[in-house]
């Protein structure tokens, strides 16, 4: 079981003030995590640093800023390089760990049993990006581009500790040491 007031104290002191809505998304984190009976900290500590820098501080589900203004999945295009009509929206980063690709949003819509092709939105909503932030970053799910078919026991278990290497289950190698340095905050918050 996770102390979440100390955690709350900690947090608070490492990164200021927390809000309600803050509040709202580690809880159900840390609900998550409870079910599904996790027990290496550091897999949790990662999460955290992973969407403390994902949604930009908020710890919320968001959408990408820009919208993929500037990326194929900001277009009616597939990560195969085709482009699609059967679906109304498009796949930029949504959620807690900025889910992209038409392909991702089928497969996680498919794993959880939720229509993200035809409401991509839904993966702003907090049990769903709850979900496929554990299934993503503890399976590895993934067709193409997010999530990697990397997950964390790869980069934590008995003989290794990674948090820089950990980034590849997300996005290869961008701001890995940014990240890696939250875990640390984040690990120290949970102990």
């Amino acid at each position: 079981m996770i102390n979440r007031l100390e955690f709350y104290k900690k947090f608070k002191i490492d990164f200021g003030k927390v809000s309600q809505a803050q509040v709202d998304s580690i809880e159900a984190i840390f609900n998550e995590w409870e079910l599904q009976k996790y027990t290496d900290i550091r897999w949790l500590a990662y999460m955290l640093a992973t969407i403390y820098h994902e949604t930009a501080g908020t710890m919320r589900p968001i959408e990408e800023y820009g919208k993929g203004k500037n990326y194929k999945y900001g277009k009616r295009i597939k990560h195969s390089g085709l482009s699609y009509s059967e679906s109304l929206g498009i796949f930029y980063g949504r959620g807690f760990v900025q889910l992209t690709w038409y392909e991702n949003y089928q497969l996680l819509g498919r794993l959880l049993n939720v229509d993200l092709l035809n409401h991509p939105e839904l993966a702003l909503r907090l049990d769903i990006a709850t979900k496929i932030l554990f299934e993503g970053m503890t399976k590895g799910s993934s067709s193409i581009g997010d999530f990697t078919g990397k997950c964390l026991e790869m980069y934590f278990n008995e003989i290794k500790e990674d948090p820089i290497g950990a980034r590849k289950i997300i996005n290869g190698t961008d701001k890995a040491e940014k990240i890696a340095g939250y875990y640390q905050l984040f690990k120290k918050q949970l102990n």
